[in-house]
């Protein structure tokens, strides 16, 4: 799965690497979210682009996007399938520049964030689908879904599902969607090889979306994941207070 991401990388880098003839200047991102513009890496009349899109993809066959689950990730076992993803696996593919991304490990009772990176500190590219979704007005948005595959057995110790990242040798092989095939492109669609990606533990200052400076990256020592946990049980207590006397019996609104 994947949640929650980062862009640091200079952008003058980012291009470079993916060949789109944009030159967008952004800044660094450190806590990006689904539901967010995120930037998407396509291939259009023969040259890359760089385009923004929401993340979370809506079908084009969708009526009404309020009542539509968020479709942030897609599962590489079933993308050639699912009606939500099975054109745009064919039509519709792009690459998400990223510096990494965060997973959440359940530790005696809590979820710890861990920033999960390249072990060599190089931007990778998240394999994506997309779908321009048009409304009843005709206005149009375009959306984007994250591929991901089971885990390797190393990052299987952190989440049993990881984003598939695309290797530059790999771009151009991903983003040609020429002639509707995708069997070229399944063996791209597997789990990081072991030891391609290192991580360590951060705060849980990332488990809030507003929070977005460089210091979410920062390792955190043994001490300091203790001393987050001991002050969020405080607050639990209170809820649970909260809630055993609440007027209505029906609990409180935490």
């Amino acid at each position: 799965m994947c949640g929650r991401f980062v862009i640091t990388s200079a952008p003058a880098a980012l291009r470079q690497l993916f060949g789109y003839v944009e030159q967008p200047n952004f800044p660094p991102r450190y806590n990006v979210a689904p539901t967010q513009p995120i930037p998407v890496v396509l291939v259009e009349n023969g040259a890359r682009h760089f385009r923004l899109m929401r993340w979370g993809l809506l079908p084009s066959w969708v009526k009404e996007p309020r009542g539509f689950t968020l479709l942030i990730n897609a599962r590489s076992e079933t993308v050639l399938e699912k009606p939500a993803f099975k054109k745009a696996i064919r039509r519709r593919r792009g690459l998400i520049p990223a510096d990494g991304y965060y997973e959440w490990k359940s530790e005696g009772g809590r979820k710890q964030p861990f920033f999960i990176h390249r072990a060599d500190g190089e931007p990778l590219g998240f394999a994506a689908v997309f779908e321009t979704w048009v409304g009843p007005n005709g206005e149009e948005l375009d959306t984007v879904a994250i591929v991901t595959a089971a885990a390797g057995e190393d990052l299987a110790a952190l989440h049993d599902r990881v984003p598939v990242t695309i290797s530059p040798r790999d771009f151009e092989r991903w983003l040609d969607h020429r002639g509707d095939e995708v069997d070229a492109i399944l063996p791209l669609m597997r789990p990081p090889r072991i030891g391609e990606f290192a991580w360590h533990p951060v705060s849980t200052r990332v488990n809030r979306v507003a929070n977005d400076d460089e210091q979410l990256l920062l390792p955190i020592s043994a001490e300091e994941m203790e001393a987050e946990a001991g002050a969020v049980k405080p607050k639990r207590a209170v809820r649970k207070a909260a809630a055993a006397s609440s007027d209505d019996g029906q609990g409180s609104l935490f």
